[in-house]
C-alpha cells in the first residue's frame, strides 16, 4: 500500500494527534468514521448494482481470474513460446499431382482454376 508499513501509519496518528489537539481530535476522528462508512455503503451500492444487472451470472464470474494482479507477461510470453500446437498454415503443399498437371502444359499457358485444389 505505497509501502506504507504499520509503523509508519501508527507514527503518522501520532503526529496527526498533536497536530490537531485534544480538543478537535474527537470531531476528525467523527469525520474519518463517516467518511469511511460513507466509502462502504458507496462500494456495497455499486456491487449490489451490479448483481441487479448481471442477474444470476453474477455469482458465476471467477473475480480472481479477472484480477489485474494475476497479470504476468513473462508467463503470458512463454506458454506462446512453448505452445506445442503448430501454427495453421495458409499455403497448402503442392501435391505430386498438381505437379505432375502443371508440368504436362504447354510453356507460357495457365493452369485451370479448380476450386478443390485451394
Amino acid at each position: 500500500m505505497f509501502g506504507l508499513t504499520f509503523e509508519k501509519l501508527l507514527i503518522v496518528a501520532v503526529i496527526a494527534a498533536f497536530l490537531i489537539g485534544p480538543e478537535r481530535l474527537p470531531l476528525y476522528a467523527g469525520k474519518l468514521r463517516q467518511f469511511v462508512r460513507t466509502v462502504r455503503d458507496f462500494a456495497d451500492g455499486a456491487k449490489d448494482r451490479m448483481k441487479e444487472e448481471m442477474g444470476p451470472e453474477f455469482d458465476d464470474v471467477d473475480w480472481k481470474k479477472l484480477d489485474p494482479r494475476q497479470y504476468d507477461p513473462r508467463r503470458i510470453i512463454r506458454e506462446a513460446l512453448l505452445d506445442d500446437a503448430p501454427a495453421p498454415s495458409a499455403i497448402k503443399p503442392v501435391t505430386p499431382s498438381a505437379y505432375a498437371q502443371r508440368a504436362s502444359l504447354p510453356p507460357g499457358t495457365v493452369p485451370p482454376f479448380d476450386p478443390e485444389s485451394t
